[in-house]
């Protein structure tokens, strides 16, 4: 990070009718007699005189004072009686805290800005009735040496120190830590041990048409094996696995001495493992939807069981905390009601809702300090300041130029045209430094107005303007106060070669000084508050405007709505609140710099059960997860409709849930707390979870506190055994980084590997091996698969720029059948979370297909990223690249061969049946990449990364650029044809020219109805795209990238008109199938030239 200082400052706001004191007098309890008061025994922490228990202190507590408060009057009452004095008088109220017991359970009153009648314990005690509440102040615990030493080891496998507060300007960071201990326990304390050590991977989803056809009479074979020997049983794919038990013990009931079991057990005694995978049959569910079985069926392979005893739950044992769990209500702040001046005192109010503050808000502008000057001396500076909820711009203003120095200082106010009262919940102030010439750079200038786009000013500052650095800063903290005082804000420095607009997505760095002078808190909405305009959003929607509607909730989410659609939208937004489709256009319409619309919204959601009681849309929900929307209550509604989502979809949609987090304004959110309760629930999410957090931590630095706040929470409790498995998965990866490193550093930017390199690595691993390196390890990718020792001999270096490392290890899982090694491509130098992206949706498309009955045999390898531009790839047995195939034969001259990859295919197949399963299954992969590398706009597709296995299936590998963005030759794109068809691939589908074969017309056919299904979830694609904005892929850096896709996918076209328009693309591809043979004669003819040695993963 580029450290940059801006120095902000805002003074505290000013009330209207009410006159405020700096500092406020001791409270006594007399002063606050019109106040609800709440009688309270504070047990203390001192010894009553004579040693007969404790000091009890009785103190009637006005609603209104904040806990700090509290605490102060409880100690001034402590040293006014005298009581102990060596330790009242001589420590501070900070040296305890206050804890009560509710439902058997102690909690703490963590925070001590909280006004006290918004507690947690109040309801609580009136609920039981209870006249006096009881609170005990107890010491301050501190940390045993046995927490600290386990915190060490957490913070080793985060690769991240969360106690370093350091960098850390407020308590956001240790407040969130401490409030998701609660939810944490409750899930817990909710867990099935024996469901969870085993993690049965399970769907709901009807079994595919394609893979009913290979069932036979609805049933199927499995065999059951235990110890050296098997049994061989037909089941239903009905049964459940505990009714397989029952149906393997009926059979083998004359068996039991030959099997080994004894005669004491029975079927209740064993569960149903894989065969060399930790993955178990368990549960109620029925065969067909254990995702293992559905593995089997596809690939025609035999299902092999083992039988087994259950694994022990108390290897998932949990480690308690020392932290006492914290108030529910923390960070709660009190209703508009209990916080407003209104028709009190204002000598006995203490803390003053924001709705109370009718100015408008403003900024004091200091400096700024920047050590390095831009080349230019002759540019000037200028300070743009805007305040921007999710994407919308409520106000903007900017300081005068001054000329660039080292210091610049302005000590200026900026008075935004938007009243503290009206600034929502999640509002951010972004500050941006930005540099011109001095003739463009206009004086102070300011705007309002809603817009969903962000930009640096004029058009004229847009041109010819620079953006060199900017900082975010909520203006409402985690707590629900105004940031109030002075700020010496850390700025990030903008990339040479980024979008100097900043329009695309601004980072949150929550990192931030206050210095409060009153409490000023964002009330929550009351139960009592009417909407204004109530009547006027409940009109009946004309019927010559119901067609208007309907187009404008059609479109896609990257269509912008203008003014009049969202004044309509608005205008008629109950009718709105009947249809789900049209929230996101909804609230994209709301005005959140209007206070009594942010109301009004709010209360809609509360009232509309059509949100609730429609079905799933995955889209649709995540879509109210973006960037575009900041507000708590419609992120929450997002959540609680995934909560219906299986674990099987969760796993599907991880990866764009986890950069969803970016957008929260807070560290503590529904959304966090939905994915920690979902991981903490099954082992494979909370693997891939933890996976997907590391890697951010070390590459997303605006959000590193965040993810590890949320990874140290799943830690916490994801029990013994996953910390042992996760701790041995890292300890892998540092070390084969290092050797990777010292690999690359021996034969520098060369693109060919020399044997000695190869004999240096091989002894290095050699080395590793035999002094520490983890005796087995999960695979990252695959959790179920447990790899062994290295297969030294088959290691090597890969003959590319990156070096990475082609390893081999034994399957450490002894019931293996198996004879394959575990194969393993471990990167250092390129950032996998393109192509993990890109497998994922291949993933999905796979899963859209299937619900068409389409099979279209796509092979998403398995990639992780494991870190800063580190990661592990599969390398898919059986396969190789069509440049392999090609040079094997002729050498280079092999890419103008037609016939070369049809006889391949035929050589590895043992019989004409077994060839035209290949030919067959060669036809639907081909058309399934075809639309999906098309679709996806998926270039650089040459014969070295495209693979085919020797049963036919083709796939492709390296993903490196997408959605349009083609390599180019001084300015030429290397991208002939929409998509790779080239003719050897059409010789095996046994068409040349323009013949058109039975296969080739079954291709067509694939071809079609796989992109007109892809049509059908247009939206869904886009969103999933929309959410990877911030994980900085240059690939993806903003909506007009995810264009591309609205394009290729025809959006706005008829299902004729798509239809034509791929088979359109199907001929550019055979007419121009000859410029791709020599684009790839070319890459064969470059890759002898620079020796490299063809992959073959």
């Amino acid at each position: 990070m580029d450290r940059r200082s801006i120095q902000v400052s805002d003074e505290e706001p000013e009330v209207p009718h009410c006159r405020r004191r700096r500092r406020k007098k001791a409270i006594t309890p007399s002063s606050c007699a019109s106040m609800d008061q709440i009688t309270i025994e504070f047990v203390m922490p001192s010894v009553a005189r004579g040693g007969s228990g404790p000091d009890v202190l009785l103190l009637d507590v006005a609603g209104n004072w904040t806990v700090e408060q509290v605490k102060a009057q409880v100690w001034m009452k402590a040293v006014t009686l005298n009581l102990c004095p060596d330790f009242y008088q001589r420590l501070s109220p900070d040296h305890c805290i206050l804890l009560y017991q509710k439902k058997g359970t102690v909690c703490e009153i963590y925070d001590k800005h909280q006004v006290f009648q918004t507690l947690d314990c109040i309801p609580y005690w009136r609920a039981l009735k209870k006249g006096v509440g009881r609170i005990q102040m107890a010491p301050r615990p501190q940390p045993s040496d046995e927490s600290l030493q386990y915190q060490r080891y957490l913070n080793c496998l985060m690769g991240y120190d969360v106690t370093d507060v350091s960098n850390v300007h407020d308590d956001e960071l240790e407040f969130t830590r401490r409030k998701l201990l609660t939810p944490r326990r409750i899930e817990l304390s909710d867990r099935d041990p024996k469901l969870y050590s085993m993690d049965p991977w399970v769907t709901r989803k009807p079994l595919p048409e394609h893979l009913l056809s290979k069932v036979n009479n609805g049933h199927i074979l499995v065999v059951i094996h235990i110890g050296m020997v098997s049994q061989t049983i037909k089941v239903s794919i009905n049964d459940t696995p505990s009714q397989v038990l029952e149906s393997f013990f009926a059979k083998t009931a004359n068996k039991r001495v030959l099997l080994g079991i004894p005669d004491d057990v029975c079927e209740a005694d064993f569960v149903l493992r894989v065969c060399g995978r930790e993955e178990y049959l368990y549960g109620e569910k029925p065969l067909q939807n254990f995702n293992w079985i559905r593995q089997c069926l596809k690939n025609g392979e035999e299902i092999h069981l083992l039988l087994e005893k259950p694994p022990d739950p108390e290897l998932d044992v949990v480690q308690k905390e020392d932290w006492a769990q914290v108030d529910d209500c923390t960070g709660v702040a009190g209703t508009h009601e209990q916080l407003t001046i209104d028709e009190k005192d204002h000598e006995r109010v203490f803390t003053i809702s924001m709705w109370d503050c009718n100015r408008k808000f403003r900024v004091k502008v200091l400096g700024i300090d920047i050590p390095t000057l831009p080349k230019v001396p002759e540019l000037v500076v200028f300070i743009e300041a805007s305040i921007f909820h999710g994407q919308q711009l409520l106000a903007q203003e900017r300081t005068t130029s001054k000329t660039f120095n080292e210091e610049v200082l302005w000590n200026c106010w900026l008075e935004f045209n938007i009243k503290i009262k009206d600034l929502p919940k999640g509002a951010r102030l972004n500050l941006q430094v930005i540099c011109g010439k001095p003739a463009q750079t206009p004086a102070c200038k300011g705007s309002s107005h809603y817009d969903n786009s962000a930009g640096t000013g004029s058009a004229e500052g847009k041109t010819k303007n620079r953006l060199l650095f900017y900082v975010n800063l909520l203006l409402v903290d985690h707590r629900s106060l105004l940031r109030q005082g002075e700020f010496i804000l850390h700025m990030w420095k903008m990339p040479e070669k980024s979008d100097e607009s900043s329009s695309s997505i601004n980072a949150d760095k929550l990192t931030s000084a206050t210095t409060r002078i009153s409490p000023l808190p964002w009330p929550d909405c009351g139960a009592g508050e009417e909407m204004e305009g109530g009547e006027r959003g409940q009109r009946e929607m004309p019927n010559h405007l119901k067609k208007q509607f309907e187009a404008i909730v059609s479109t896609d989410p990257l269509h912008p709505l203008s003014p009049e659609d969202k004044e309509l939208l608005w205008h008629f937004r109950q009718e709105c609140m009947r249809d789900p489709r049209a929230y996101p256009k909804l609230l994209g319409s709301v005005k959140w710099g209007k206070q009594e619309d942010v109301l009004a919204t709010h209360r809609l959601l509360e009232r509309s059960n059509a949100w609730d009681t429609s079905g799933l849309d995955v889209g649709l929900a995540m879509q109210l997860l973006d960037c575009h929307y900041s507000d708590s209550h419609v992120r929450s509604m997002a959540v609680r409709k995934l909560e219906t989502l299986e674990d099987d979809d969760v796993l599907r949609y991880l990866l764009q849930l986890v950069q969803a987090v970016k957008f929260e304004p807070y560290h503590d959110s529904a959304l966090v707390r939905f994915l920690l309760k979902r991981a903490l629930r099954s082992k494979r999410i909370g693997h891939f979870l933890f996976w997907f957090l590391r890697s951010e931590i070390a590459q997303s630095m605006h959000y590193q506190q965040r993810y590890a706040v949320l990874l140290e929470a799943y830690l916490r409790g994801c029990g013994e055994s996953m910390l042992q498995d996760f701790k041995k998965q890292v300890e892998m990866t540092m070390a084969l980084q290092k050797v990777t490193r010292e690999v690359k550093a021996m034969s520098a930017d060369k693109y060919d590997v020399s044997a000695q390199v190869v004999f240096q690595l091989r002894q290095k691993l050699e080395t590793l091996q035999s002094s520490g390196l983890p005796e087995t390890f999960r695979v990252p990718y695959d959790p179920g698969l447990r790899a062994g020792a290295l297969l030294i001999e088959q290691c090597k270096v890969m003959a590319s720029k990156k070096k990475p490392l082609w390893l081999q290890f034994k399957r450490a899982d002894p019931t293996t059948l198996s004879k394959d090694p575990i194969g393993i491509i471990f990167k250092d130098g390129d950032d996998l979370r393109q192509d993990m992206l890109i497998l994922q949706i291949l993933l999905i498309m796979e899963s859209i297909w299937e619900t068409e009955s389409l099979d279209l045999c796509l092979l998403p390898y398995g990639c992780i990223s494991t870190g800063n531009r580190i990661g592990m790839i599969e390398i898919v047995k059986d396969a190789t690249t069509i440049a392999n195939i090609q040079q094997r034969v002729v050498g280079s001259t092999g890419a103008f061969k037609d016939e070369i990859l049809h006889q391949w295919l035929r050589d590895k197949c043992i019989s004409e049946e077994k060839f035209q399963q290949a030919v067959e299954r060669f036809l639907l992969s081909c058309g399934g990449y075809c639309v999906a590398t098309y679709v996806l706009g998926i270039g650089d597709r040459h014969n070295d990364n495209i693979m085919i296995t020797e049963s036919g299936n083709l796939f492709h590998i390296d993903f490196g650029h997408i959605l349009g963005n083609y390599k180019s030759f001084m300015g030429i794109s290397k991208e002939w044809v929409p998509f790779v068809l080239t003719p050897d691939f059409l010789y095996v589908m046994g068409t040349s020219g323009k013949k058109s074969s039975p296969h080739f017309l079954k291709f067509q056919d694939v071809c079609v109805k796989a992109y007109l299904a892809l049509r059908h979830h247009t939206n869904l694609l886009i969103i999933l795209f929309s959410m990877m904005l911030m994980t900085g892929m240059p690939q993806l850096t903003s909506k007009e990238d995810i264009e591309y896709i609205r394009e290729a996918l025809t959006v706005g076209c008829s299902e004729e008109e798509a239809q034509r328009h791929l088979l359109d693309q199907i001929e550019i591809c055979r007419e121009k199938g000859w410029m791709v043979q020599i684009n790839w004669f070319v890459h064969l003819v470059l890759g002898i030239k620079q020796g490299v040695e063809k992959r073959s993963t």
